[in-house]
């Protein structure tokens, strides 16, 4: 074990850097330029995990016996080891996993505000008072951690999310083993970096790398793990949640959306035109809340279409570390086949595109097109499969009773945004739409890191991450009567 971090990376277990006990390798390629490869990810093996998951068993009872002031200014501490590397952070995440820089930037800036939300809410009541039947005696409800929690996370917020999941467990008495993605690795490390210069005891946040069929299911089989928080695709979900049942412990899943905008005749279509270019574009279209769905109502479909291409067209595609790139690469080739080959099976209508530069900056990199397409048969593939790319649907509607036929028509139900100046129009969607992210007049992406995130039907478990919500799933509660 070495406490410098080589090329070929190395699991953080227990604040030291572990060298796999495997003898496999990954490449963690730029996805702007695959000929650049960022380092050797280490396939791992289930001693790995073992290993990582007794460490933070080891340092649970200890993190559960410090007060919530204590826990909170270790929290705040890993926020501004964060503020001071946030630049160089950026650059990496631009560089590893395609996210435009400015994008990038505006992520390290929340990962900050995450920290500092969850070092407040470490401070918060844990419990309330419950009058008693017996004369003279106390009840009351305490909360309390549930131990170690296993955290599979996605390559496409590789700090936000992985902190939007270890920040509260950890400020409610939790230790955390962190499995990243195989692409978003080296920002995994980076991030394992962080919490040793801000103190963060031994044992407390480990990151145990390597491919989720090996170490992945390894961790979730490891007697210490008494939870565990996934955000991914929805077969893997499904898998997760069955093996944590089958062990009768906690899980959480967040399974991606087929997110929709609905255009409403009354609707401000400049702006329409502009969030919904956005919310389907910009990042190539590489997020859970991205809009891959518009319908509009007839009667304002070729304004609005007209306005939509215009701001596609004026979105710039570019290599992620360029400050005006707004659309950068897929993730990976195999993405950028799969959804060519979706689009060619679906027989699918493009309507526009905004095309990728032919310049040699472009050719070793893998860029998609941002494409608007005829949506076609509301149960077909470009209706209910989640591309997770720069690709739009586009529908047509009769009127809002029809539009959130469609809208709702999906195994998903993550977000939604009704374009509309009608206020009975826009009471009606929010109690009719199925998403458990619901905007009105506003982008489909996102949420504010105090507000609950998730979704409904396939998108979700039902748990809810992010804001008070965290509580409920990182604690558990324990009743307790005294008597006289």
């Amino acid at each position: 074990m070495t406490s410098v971090k080589p090329s070929q990376l190395q699991h953080f277990i227990n604040n030291e850097w572990h060298k796999t006990n495997g003898d496999q390798w990954i490449d963690d390629l730029n996805p702007s330029d695959v000929s650049d490869v960022i380092a050797l990810v280490p396939a791992g093996s289930p001693d790995d995990a073992r290993a990582a998951s007794a460490a933070a068993a080891a340092a649970s009872p200890g993190w559960r016996g410090l007060s919530g002031p204590a826990r909170a200014e270790h929290l705040y501490r890993w926020a501004g080891a964060i503020s001071d590397r946030a630049e160089e952070l950026a650059q990496v995440m631009a560089r590893e996993v395609g996210k435009p820089i400015g994008e990038s930037r505006g992520e390290v800036g929340r990962c900050v505000v995450i920290l500092r939300y969850y070092a407040g809410e470490a401070v918060r009541e844990i419990g309330q008072v419950i009058p008693a039947q017996s004369a003279g005696s106390l009840q009351f409800s305490l909360r309390e951690p549930l131990g170690v929690v296993a955290m599979i996370t996605p390559w496409n917020f590789p700090l936000a999310i992985p902190l939007w999941k270890a920040a509260p467990a950890i400020a409610f008495g939790n230790t955390v083993v962190l499995k990243p993605a195989e692409s978003s690795s080296y920002l995994a490390t980076l991030l394992a970096e962080t919490a040793l210069t801000a103190g963060i005891p031994a044992g407390v946040f480990n990151v145990l790398l390597g491919s989720g069929s090996t170490v992945g299911s390894a961790l979730l089989e490891a007697p210490e793990v008494r939870a565990v928080s996934f955000t991914g695709s929805g077969p893997v979900g499904a898998r997760i949640a069955a093996s944590a049942a089958a062990r009768n412990i906690r899980y959480q899943t967040e399974m991606g959306g087929k997110n929709v905008v609905i255009v409403m005749p009354d609707a401000d279509l400049a702006k329409a035109a502009s969030l919904t270019a956005a919310g389907a574009m910009r990042y190539a279209g590489q997020k859970c809340t991205a809009t891959s769905r518009v319908i509009v109502a007839s009667e304002v479909e070729a304004d609005f279409m007209r306005q939509l291409r215009s701001q596609i067209e004026a979105l710039p595609i570019g290599p992620v570390t360029d400050v005006r790139a707004a659309v950068g690469p897929l993730i990976s080739r195999a993405s950028h086949d799969s959804i060519t080959k979706a689009l060619a099976d679906a027989n699918a209508e493009s309507l526009f595109t905004n095309p990728v530069p032919s310049s040699a900056e472009f050719s070793n990199g893998n860029f998609f097109p941002p494409t608007v397409v005829r949506g076609g048969d509301p149960d077909g593939i470009l209706a209910q499969r989640e591309l997770f790319g720069p690709v739009l649907a586009a529908f047509t509607s009769e009127d809002l009773d029809h539009a959130i036929d469609i809208a709702n028509r999906t195994v998903y139900g993550l977000s939604a945004s009704l374009f509309t100046a009608d206020l009975r129009a826009a009471l009606n969607y929010i109690n009719r739409i199925h998403v458990g992210l619901v905007r009105v007049n506003g982008d489909t992406t996102g949420v504010d890191p105090h507000a609950p995130f998730g979704g409904m039907k396939g998108s979700s478990s039902g748990s809810r991450e992010q804001g008070p919500a965290a509580r409920e799933f990182y604690t558990e509660i324990k009743t307790v009567q005294v008597n006289p």
